[in-house]
């Protein structure tokens, strides 16, 4: 069972049940109006259309996304500012639910659950602001929906880059875990996703015929070697620790059985849990790859762009946002959850204030269990309206209510 509620926590329970069929509408309505990456025009002027309408403090930002501000300033009368973020864009790829309220965009559409989280974060915002109403919000709360989750660097540098975790105390946000039933979120401390880089490398050689390997440079072999070795190297030289991974995902080279090519390519991401080595990965992947290709006598280019820091959750705010939890759904909502190498660029966020991202359970216990990028995600509606009360607690366990 629940948690004995606070006064301010019974208050945020009634309301966002008042507002369930609202949330399931709105989530419904953005997934059939999915907007890519820089483009969630229509989401931002909808998310801010009712929250000024909740009385919140709201600025547009550029191009697209939202950070509302409630309460007072810190300093003057409250217990500091806490953020609560939720991401706005969709992918590119088809909707294939059938669902009635499915894309209605052809080639994109919300497979990452992105709906899902603005949904609640309004949610979660309405909620706030009756508590505000009622003067039982004992401190500030700031919004942040964020813009471009889905590319690199991302829409969290431009929040940043316009202050928008000045004078905040911690942040929290929720993602949609299709693997966990509705009615559960999944907590971890310390890392929980990985930092992801994309690296690319361009060979270069003489080329020749493959009757005479010795007169020119293999650059075929020392691809293969730069496959093999390279993950393999980088392994031995990081912390295992830090979980490392280099994957590719295109091989390029030659288009004949006997001619040497002058031209190579290699392109794959880079990945791992820990922080400080991932500081150091750059400079350490491109001398190896140097030092791979050396003894065959060609050029190496290494194109390596970084991308999100991993998502590392802050002890005390790990166990706030577990209050939360339980606040909402008892100690059997909170389960444990895995690490994973998925890039998050919430992890921006984490670099600057301490914070916690938690899983939000998706899936209809006894159903089926979808995959995130996939255009047939689908979602229990039950989930909107638990994140929202998930993230308002957490806004009111950090304020100290």
């Amino acid at each position: 069972m629940p948690a004995p509620a606070s006064p301010a926590s019974a208050v945020l329970d009634a309301v966002v049940e008042k507002l369930t069929d609202d949330l399931v509408d709105l989530r419904r309505d953005l997934h059939a109006h999915p907007e890519l990456s820089w483009a969630e025009h229509r989401t931002t002027e909808r998310v801010a259309g009712l929250l000024e309408g909740a009385g919140w403090r709201v600025e547009r930002l550029p191009g697209s996304g939202v950070v509302a501000d409630l309460g007072p300033e810190p300093g003057a009368g409250g217990t500091g500012r806490v953020a609560l973020r939720a991401d706005l864009d969709a992918l590119p790829v088809d909707d294939l639910t059938g669902d009635p309220w499915a894309s209605t965009v052809t080639g994109v559409a919300h497979a990452c659950g992105h709906d899902v989280h603005t949904a609640a974060l309004v949610g979660a915002g309405l909620a706030l602001a009756e508590l505000a109403a009622g003067h039982q919000l004992p401190g500030a709360v700031r919004l942040l929906f964020q813009p471009a989750e889905e590319v690199m660097p991302g829409g969290a540098l431009q929040l940043l880059d316009r202050g928008a975790l000045d004078d905040v105390d911690r942040v929290f946000g929720l993602h949609c875990d299709p693997s966990l039933d509705v009615g559960q979120v999944g907590l971890r401390e310390g890392p929980l996703t990985g930092a992801a880089d994309q690296l690319e490398i361009r060979l270069h050689g003489p080329g020749g015929h493959t009757s005479r390997p010795h007169l020119t440079a293999d650059l075929t072999y020392a691809l293969g070697k730069l496959v093999t070795e390279l993950p393999s190297i980088l392994s031995r030289r990081l912390d295992p620790r830090a979980g490392a991974s280099v994957v590719w995902g295109a091989v390029q080279a030659g288009s004949a059985h006997n001619v040497i090519p002058s031209r190579g390519r290699l392109a794959g991401t880079v990945r791992m849990l820990d922080a400080v080595a991932w500081a150091d990965a750059e400079a350490l992947v491109s001398a190896l790859v140097h030092q791979v290709v050396a003894p065959y006598g060609v050029e190496a280019e290494v194109r390596y762009q970084r991308g999100v820091p991993p998502v590392v959750n802050e002890h005390t705010s790990t166990q706030l946002l577990a209050r939360a939890v339980e606040s909402v759904l008892g100690e059997e909502g909170h389960v444990a959850t895995q690490q994973s190498l998925g890039g998050e660029d919430f992890g921006w966020f984490l670099d600057r204030v301490p914070g916690a991202m938690g899983r939000l359970g998706t899936r209809t216990p006894g159903g089926p269990t979808y995959d995130l990028h996939q255009g047939n995600l689908r979602v229990d509606d039950r989930a909107t309206t638990i994140g929202a009360r998930v993230l308002a607690g957490a806004a009111l366990a950090s304020l100290g209510a």
